[in-house]
């Protein structure tokens, strides 16, 4: 008899195996601090085209939150303490972003598939790099269900991931666009590339930050979607 894959237990031994890498990711980092500008700049740009400026009465709930970065930013950029949600698989991660976030938002711990959000009751879902970091089918399948089912009819998932594979990671793999549409078949896409391919960022950087606004203006140069999937009224 063989043994269920337990794809939340293999997450929590690929995230510690990436344990090492944090200081890449630092935010005083030349790269790092000019891709979250540029993903500032276009997420900035999809909801005023999307919800418009009155983020204050939306109601968000982030997959896979981390240590708060992003509820952050979407606080700042407007959305209320008391409307957005954040669900962490890793208990580290989790209790920062309790730390961090004001305590009006609430941030789940567990496996977000079975996170007990009521169904459509959810203007945005967002994820961020959490798919690109699931290596089982079925298991980005039912997430993917459930952040559906979580959504009111007219909301979307926000999505953001690298859509290429990483031959130095094994522990992910891109998502590219098809796959986004195969796992909600329902929903009304729109997506723009984002976000200069990390090894060259890093290595733009060395040379001088200008370099890498220039490459970044290429967008075939840049590695991950930004994407809006509307559910459908």
């Amino acid at each position: 008899m063989t043994t269920p894959h337990d794809e939340p237990a293999a997450v929590r031994e690929r995230y510690a195996r990436r344990a090492g890498l944090a200081g890449r990711y630092h935010p005083l980092r030349p790269e790092v601090l000019l891709a979250r500008q540029q993903r500032e700049r276009a997420l900035c740009a999809l909801l005023r085209e999307h919800v418009g400026f009155n983020l204050a009465a939306l109601r968000a709930t982030e997959v896979g939150c981390g240590s708060g970065d992003n509820l952050l930013e979407l606080l700042r950029l407007g959305f209320s303490p008391a409307h957005l949600r954040g669900i962490e698989l890793l208990a580290e991660r989790h209790a920062q972003a309790c730390a961090r976030l004001p305590a009006a938002t609430q941030v789940l711990l567990g496996d977000a598939s079975r996170a007990e959000v009521p169904p459509a009751s959810q203007d945005i879902v967002f994820q961020s790099t959490v798919f690109s970091s699931l290596l089982d089918d079925a298991f980005q399948q039912r997430l993917a269900d459930a952040m559906w089912r979580w959504l009111r009819p007219g909301g979307a998932v926000l999505w953001y991931d690298f859509a290429f594979d990483n031959p130095a990671n094994r522990d992910v793999r891109g998502v590219p666009l098809a796959r986004v549409r195969a796992l909600f078949p329902h929903g009304r896409l729109s997506a723009r590339r984002v976000t200069l391919a990390p090894p060259l960022a890093r290595l733009a950087c060395r040379v001088h930050p200008a370099l890498h606004r220039l490459l970044d203006a290429v967008p075939w140069l840049r590695t991950h979607r930004l994407c809006w999937i509307a559910k459908p009224e």
